[in-house]
């Protein structure tokens, strides 16, 4: 790919934090090696060393968006520093192609002793832009900011949702060729996050790349044409939205290759599935009794994504709703049944059962378990070799018409965390039919309308 079609080109980086645990360990390391090393004696470090990033490298293309996603501690602040220069890398390169706007942790860029107008000005300088252009966008910056008079208070009297309000526009008008984001935008209250989002729809349009971290990863797969995920300072994957996604949804959850299923835990076939690995050798999955019809079902979607421990299998299920038993169509306003059957490995003390349902974009509609639902939790001892029908009940059923994902989780609960035993995402996709109304949207609300001439004179509104 020619170079001037590169947004982004981050080449081996690299950052290394030397860390002292003790404060008179700084001093020693500013002395007493060179005092050894000028008597001829061998050195000795009194720090040892962090690695924020080792080694990363990838490519941003123009007009993408990327979402970059990770634990805490795993790199992905200080990258976005590195790329917007406010940080020095300690080996390897970075490469930006045309003007970057960036958006950091609540703070920085801003003078708190500034208003916010001396801000505005003072950030489009640091850009590059001139005060005539700063002036042609200024009443713009302050519309989008929505902060009123407080424009020319001090920023140190903002609360935090008017500081980001004020930062995000400045980065957001002025028509950057890159916006960077970090995770400065969870502060915005959610008027302010859709708005925030369609300016990045709007930006996208213009061909602005665009890339932010955040921890939603509903917003990755909504937003992001591919996602980076990072790990201690290492990229573990780089691609399409959803597969990036699900493979740091393994990490959360503990099935990264450091949790290990029991070794006592066998299948019939020796197989044990964990993670993408059960089902890239397998689409059918790792595993299958008499009674697994699951992948024979209506409305099941082979590029489901299925992991877990193997202490528990989900092995079949059945969606009914209008009387009809194995169904994958569905009508709005009608009760809708979703049984699932799970078969134990091995005894399990307190098994947690669950339901997401989803849009095909990642949109999260609806998701509870048997521990937090209304009248839960449900507790019942599973032993090996049981086998436990479970049935979700979804009563008040007002989806809109469209295509919707079902995804089905057996996990349990160790010493407060959560194991997943085996979780079937995007298992079963259904079609909704919505013959009461033609409303669009999500959700049927079942709206009435009532229209009816005014009298003259009389302003009446509530009856």
């Amino acid at each position: 790919m020619s170079s001037k079609d590169i947004a982004i080109r981050v080449s081996s980086l690299s950052k290394c934090y030397t860390i002292y645990d003790r404060p008179q360990d700084r001093l020693k390391q500013s002395l007493i090696p060179r005092i050894k090393h000028f008597l001829g004696g061998q050195p000795k470090s009194y720090f040892h060393e962090f690695w924020a990033l080792r080694d990363v490298s990838f490519e941003v293309e123009k007009g993408e968006t990327v979402g970059i996603i990770g634990r805490n501690g795993s790199g992905k602040s200080t990258l976005l520093q590195i790329i917007c220069g406010t940080l020095t890398p300690t080996g390897g390169t970075v490469e930006t192609n045309g003007r970057v706007a960036a958006l950091l942790e609540l703070g920085s860029g801003f003078n708190p002793e500034f208003t916010g107008r001396e801000n505005v000005y003072m950030n489009g300088a640091v850009l590059g832009l001139s005060k005539e252009e700063m002036d042609a966008r200024f009443e713009e910056i302050v519309t989008f900011a929505d902060i009123g008079e407080f424009i020319d208070q001090p920023v140190k009297m903002y609360s935090s949702g008017m500081y980001v309000r004020l930062a995000f526009a400045v980065s957001a008008c002025i028509d950057p060729d890159i916006l960077i984001v970090d995770e400065a935008l969870a502060v915005g209250d959610a008027k302010f996050q859709a708005k925030c989002f369609r300016r990045f729809d709007e930006l996208v349009q213009r061909g602005t790349t665009i890339l932010f971290v955040t921890h939603s990863t509903e917003q990755v797969v909504r937003h992001c044409d591919k996602a980076i995920v990072l790990d201690h300072g290492q990229i573990i994957k780089i691609g399409q939205a959803r597969e990036v996604v699900n493979l740091y949804m393994d990490m959360l959850f503990g099935v990264d290759g450091e949790k290990k299923p029991p070794l006592d835990i066998r299948m019939e076939n020796n197989k044990l599935f964990s993670g993408a690995q059960s089902i890239a050798n397998d689409t059918l999955g790792a595993y299958r009794s008499e009674k697994d019809q699951f992948e024979t079902r209506a409305g099941y979607n082979p590029y489901e994504y299925r992991w877990g421990n193997g202490e528990a299998e989900i092995v079949d299920f059945c969606v009914t709703s209008g009387g009809r038993l194995h169904t994958n169509r569905i009508e709005t306003g009608h009760p809708v049944i979703v049984t699932i059957w799970v078969k134990f490995h091995c005894r399990v003390e307190f098994p947690i059962y669950g339901l997401i349902v989803k849009t095909p974009d990642g949109i999260t509609v609806y998701g509870s378990n048997s521990r937090d639902f209304a009248h839960g939790p449900l507790h019942l001892p599973a032993d090996r070799g049981d086998e436990y029908k479970v049935r979700f009940t979804l009563r008040d059923q007002h989806l809109g018409s469209g295509e919707y994902l079902l995804s089905f989780g057996v996990a349990k609960d160790q010493d407060g965390e959560i194991i997943p035993l085996d979780r079937r995402y995007d298992a079963v996709c259904v079609l909704v039919d919505n013959r009461i109304s033609k409303a669009i949207g999500l959700a049927d609300f079942s709206m009435e309308v009532e229209i009816e001439p005014e009298r003259e004179g009389v302003l009446n509104c509530c009856s």
